[in-house]
């Protein structure tokens, strides 16, 4: 008797050809003029009461939301951001204030051209803010953790979005309301100028973005008590849901392209959908438009049509790898830091991706890189600490060959930091 072939075709999720085309149309309208070399910064802030330092919530009545109101008059009307009824974005040329899920307030700043342009956008900032939350009685720290305030204390922003992701994340991997509600992170992202410019830059940045986020960590607590991680945001990333955390499927196969990013994202399911700007769903009840989607693709959310631009930047969005491809390449590694810290990682992205001496000689040692061999210098970073041997090399090598020798990491950023711990 012969024994029937079986088949798993019917398994494969392949997404639809002009979502394809969607993501990787909005890739080529991301690509620069050769030598441009901008910067976006995003620095996310734990709001923090001055009287205990636990966590301070949007809804409290002397809180985020009011901090926001206080700061309309500084930003311009035309970009304010509301959710019914309750105001969740500010924005302004060369600005926008936005919010993560648990009431960090994040400051996106860019397109920079220098890195030092970051100091003079960001210090008006909180020139205008910092007077505000003193009257309010909370400040913001820039840490990797609430120091005090468990996750579970923290509700959500009035996004819906949220309510989705929580309803996901809550069910999927091991820290998403962490994550969440009280975490923070310095991200940098930098610009490219076709397809292996940018595959190039997504395959350097991931290889030595652990290495730099050991160098740059800041994150001395953790559910109130010490961070028992050397790594804590590499380690809640990781573990939060493996289809679309860590390092991107496939990146380092030398034939990987933006199609193949594309279909990554896309044959994912979305975490959360959206349909509030899909014109064929206008007139659908508020819970139908934005919703958990657990086993949903965008093939199966959105219609058989190339997707719009809102419907783009949605998808992408829900992925999380360590360095994530939109119309430009952002490097998503590293804890919250205080501005003059951000500015120095941001000086080292510069020196590392823009000079092409530095960045062609940093290719080539890591020639002949497999995503194995990124996956096994994160967990010996995780493992032995200051110890660790990353691609076989001490810490020591790293903090030469990436000019790192005035960087001290676990710099005490606010007053309740009690010691500068090392492992």
């Amino acid at each position: 008797m012969t024994t029937p072939r079986i088949s798993y075709a019917h398994l494969l999720v392949r997404p639809n050809p002009k979502h394809v085309r969607s993501l990787v149309r909005f890739f080529e309208e991301g690509c620069s003029k050769r030598g441009t070399g901008g910067f976006g910064v995003e620095i996310e802030h734990l709001p923090v009461h001055n009287a205990d330092d636990t966590a301070v919530t949007y809804f409290e009545p002397a809180g985020v939301e009011e901090l926001l109101r206080r700061l309309r008059p500084y930003y311009d009307p035309a970009k304010e951001y509301w959710q019914d009824d309750h105001l969740v974005g500010l924005g302004r040329e060369g600005i926008g204030i936005s919010l993560e899920p648990g009431g960090q307030v994040e400051a996106s700043i860019g397109i920079l051209r220098k890195p030092e342009d970051l100091l003079g956008i960001y210090r008006r900032f909180r020139g205008e803010a910092d007077p505000i939350m003193e009257d309010l009685g909370f400040r913001l720290i820039e840490y990797g953790y609430q120091p005090k305030t468990s996750f579970e204390d923290i509700p959500v922003n009035p996004k819906l979005r949220y309510a989705a992701m929580t309803e996901y994340l809550g069910r999927i991997g091991q820290f998403g309301p962490c994550m969440m509600r009280a975490s923070a992170s310095t991200q940098v992202s930098i610009d490219y100028v076709d397809e292996t410019d940018a595959i190039a830059k997504m395959r350097l940045g991931t290889a030595i973005g652990p290495i730099l986020a050991w160098f740059f960590r800041n994150t001395p607590y953790f559910e109130g008590v010490e961070n028992p991680w050397p790594l804590c945001r590499q380690r809640m990333w990781d573990y939060l849901d493996v289809q679309r955390t860590n390092v991107t499927p496939g990146l380092y196969d030398e034939r990987f392209g933006w199609e193949d990013y594309a279909a990554d994202v896309l044959g994912t399911p979305l975490m959360f959908a959206d349909l509030t700007h899909t014109p064929e769903a206008v007139g659908r009840p508020s819970r139908e438009l934005e919703f958990a989607a657990f086993y949903q693709t965008a093939g199966d959310v959105y219609p058989d049509r190339e997707l719009n631009e809102y419907e783009v930047n949605h998808v992408l969005s829900t992925h999380f790898n360590d360095v994530r491809l939109k119309n430009f390449i952002e490097m998503r590694h590293w804890d919250s830091l205080p501005v003059e810290r951000a500015e120095r990682l941001t000086q080292i992205v510069a020196d590392l991706f823009y000079d092409p001496a530095k960045r062609t000689a940093l290719e080539s040692y890591f020639s002949g890189l497999k995503g194995e061999d990124v996956h096994a210098a994160k967990a010996v970073l995780q493992a032995d600490g200051a110890d660790a041997r990353p691609y076989g090399k001490p810490l020591d090598h790293w903090r030469e060959l990436l000019a790192l020798d005035d960087v001290r990491a676990d710099v005490p950023g606010d007053p309740l930091h009690p010691a500068v711990f090392q492992r």
